[in-house]
């Protein structure tokens, strides 16, 4: 399997502190120049969804091969949600993926079989009920990063942000990304929350449908305003 040109967190001599600015994740890739695109500009994560029944179903448009065929200093995320553990692994060769990202109600026994083989992020999703700590402190020794999303009636995305004030004064002590609405305007607000205690474990920021033009076709200029924007601080 290939192997990322970033510092990958399971690696004995990666190190996460020593990043500098905020860490990006653009999901919901559906095109090769796109992505491209991205590792020119400094994008660190690109989501890849394998899900039947996402409008940004990878294969709808991109086969393995071609995604396997991307390179540069990128790194390859797969989003799967409830899949098989052998299709799992099957995607991650044919693609060449780097990490995989859990989207569903994959139990800690299933994330530590994914893991065995590749860096996985256990997503969550949260809502103004949850007992975030509870839901979450089988998975410190079985995922290598976590990811927090917006509470829906179904798998993936929302396209809508959670309270992110939830979040305040727990001790995640896990890397996580932070996904859920995020768009174009929230700069100022993430930048806000990065002084809170909490944003002490934020390993980066993961954008979808607000930078989208179409499902899966993303509007370049907006996600480089953005870029731009967070690197001002």
């Amino acid at each position: 399997m290939e192997q990322s040109t970033y510092d990958n967190p399971m690696h004995p001599g990666a190190s996460i502190e020593a990043h500098r600015g905020i860490r990006v994740k653009v999901c919901g890739m559906t095109r090769v120049e796109q992505v491209q695109e991205l590792d020119a500009l400094g994008v660190e994560f690109a989501g890849f969804i394998f899900y039947p029944r996402s409008p940004r179903y990878v294969f709808k448009s991109m086969p393995a091969s071609d995604i396997k065929k991307i390179r540069g200093r990128i790194n390859k995320v797969g989003v799967f949600v409830n899949a098989a553990i052998d299709d799992v692994l099957r995607t991650v060769d044919e693609c060449g993926l780097y990490l995989v990202q859990l989207h569903g109600d994959e139990s800690p026994r299933y994330c530590e079989k994914i893991a065995d083989y590749v860096t996985v992020i256990k997503a969550f999703r949260v809502s103004e009920e949850d007992n975030l700590m509870w839901k979450i402190k089988d998975y410190y020794d079985t995922a290598d990063m976590f990811l927090f999303d917006t509470e829906g009636s179904g798998y993936g995305g929302t396209g809508k942000k959670f309270n992110w004030e939830l979040l305040n004064g727990l001790n995640i002590q896990k890397p996580y990304f932070l996904s859920g609405g995020i768009a174009p305007e929230d700069v100022d607000k993430l930048h806000e929350f990065q002084k809170t205690a909490v944003a002490k474990d934020l390993f980066a920021l993961d954008i979808n449908s607000k930078f989208e033009v179409l499902p899966g076709v993303k509007d370049m200029g907006k996600i480089r305003t953005f870029l731009d924007g967070l690197k001002l601080y």
